[in-house]
Formats: C-alpha cells, structure tokens, sequence
C-alpha cells in the first residue's frame, strides 16, 4: 500500500516534469545545437560550422560592449535595490500610521510589466514633451536629449529597474527583520551599544539569508534585463547600450543569424550560473546560525 502511495503521489509531479522538459531542457538543447550552426533563423538548412562563432563571440566589439553593459546594469541595479530595500524595511519594520499604504506603494511598481514601465519611463526622458526636459525649460535650461547619450541612457535604465524592482528588496529584508529576536537587540542596548553598532553586529549578521536572497534575485534579474532597455534605447544609440539579452534579439532578428545569436544566449545563461554561484557561496559562508 505504501508503494501504490507513493506512486499516485508521483503522478502529481509528472504535469510538471513534463512542462519542464518541453518548455526548458528540449529549448536549451536545441540552443546548444543552433550554437554549432550558421542558421539564419528562417531557411529550412543549415550547416555544421564548429565553435565558429564562440570565437566569432569573443572576438566581437559589440558583444564586448553588451558584456560591460549587462555588469553594470546587473551589479549596480543589485546594490541600488538592496541599499534602498533594506532602509525601506528598517523605516517600515517600525510602527507608524499609514505604514501599510506605504508599503503597498513602494510596492506597486513589481505588479507593472517591465516593458510597460520601460515606455512610461520613455515619455518621462524623452527629448520631446518629456518631463525632465519641460522642467529643465522651464528653470531656463536647455533640454538634453538623455536616451541618446549612451552614458546618461546607461544610468537612466539601471535607475529605473532598480526603482521598479526595489520593493522585491523591501519585502525579503522585511521578513528577515521580523525574524530577528528582539531578545539580541534588547541584550545589545543593556551592553550599551549604539544604533550602528547594533546593525553591523546584530541585523547585518542574521540577515545574512535575506542578503543572499535579495541579491541573488536582483543579480539575476539585471543581468537578463531585456524589456527596459528595449522599451527605453532598443539598444541604441548604435550598440552602445545593448544587454547580452537585447544583442541576442538583434541577432536573430536584425542580423538574421540565429546560430551565432544561440551562442550569445548560451553565453549569457553561463554567465548568470557563474555569478549566482559564486555569490551564493560567498554568502553562504557568512551566514551564521540563530
């Protein structure tokens, strides 16, 4: 009876299996195999042309270029939301009236669509109508046409994907907080030790599994980031602010080579398993036992 048990059991688990296999493992497959090839994305054929173009990869200027730009956006998105979330959680994990209505609004911004807010953000920067230039016109200013200007577009996107995603953050280092023992804190004041000590020494320590979540989630997500730069700059000016995710899409679809935009892809997945992976096990040598 227990064997029949746990084979209905089993059952339930093969929908999923199932999903997974069609919809990731068959994909990532076949992206390895299209890696090998010089496949235009549309011909019926295609051919065997080697590790072509992960030499073509790394030899490519504009991949270079996607490459500093996916870091930046990942790395600095990741400190940005986790500086900001933290304070948010600290500020929200006291008792204050109207702290649930703030923190549904600090919040809100996850439940909109990255691409969605790319193109709310759009008209707010852009050079025409847009609500930077109308005040800088307005202070007597000249306007600046900022999602031309690869360095101002570069900090406009990370800007925005922080501030849209910095809720996620807020909410990690919430949960975290609250499952900190007041019994340290209530030690740490009798000991006499201040604000700051009692952060760097109690909360920083035993948030350690928040941290670590928190940033492995905002990594990841910023170094995928796709929509927002889509939907701000697609890229441009020229290739100067593609993502490694954006500069598959321009390869497959702008270039017509799909083989070499399958390397790209599969460099970027190598990428993010790397970094996660390290920063996981960084870490997880600082978590200490409650």
């Amino acid at each position: 009876m227990k064997v029949r048990k746990n084979s209905v059991i089993n059952l339930f688990y093969l929908p999923a299996i199932l999903l997974f296999l069609v919809f990731v493992i068959y994909p990532f497959i076949q992206g390895i195999r299209l890696s090998f090839t010089n496949w235009n994305g549309y011909s019926q054929s295609m051919k065997y042309v080697g590790i072509k173009n992960y030499i073509r990869l790394f030899q490519d200027v504009n991949v270079k270029t996607a490459l500093v730009n996916t870091l930046i956006y990942g790395i600095m998105s990741t400190v940005i939301q986790n500086i900001l979330g933290l304070g948010y959680a600290m500020f929200l994990n006291t008792k204050f009236k109207g702290r649930s209505l703030v923190r549904t609004i600090i919040y809100m911004p996850v439940m909109i669509a990255p691409l969605i807010m790319g193109y709310i953000m759009y008209f707010f920067f852009q050079y025409d109508g847009g609500a930077v230039n109308d005040i800088l016109i307005a202070l007597g200013m000249q306007p600046v046409d900022l999602l031309v200007n690869s360095n101002y577009a570069i900090v406009i996107i990370v800007l925005v994907n922080s501030l849209q995603f910095v809720g996620v953050a807020m909410v990690i280092y919430l949960a975290g907080l609250q499952n900190v023992p007041s019994m340290y804190y209530e030690a740490a004041m009798l000991d006499g030790a201040t604000f700051w000590e009692r952060f760097r020494h109690v909360t920083l320590p035993l948030l350690m599994p928040a941290i670590s979540s928190s940033t492995i989630l905002n990594l990841i997500g910023g170094l995928k980031l796709f929509d927002l730069v889509m939907a701000l700059t697609s890229g441009g000016p020229g290739f100067s602010t593609h993502s490694l995710s954006t500069l598959v899409t321009n390869q497959y679809f702008s270039a017509q080579s799909a083989g070499y935009a399958s390397a790209v892809g599969i460099f970027t997945f190598l990428l993010i398993m790397i970094n996660s992976k390290v920063v996981m096990g960084y870490y997880d040598r600082k978590e200490v036992d409650v």
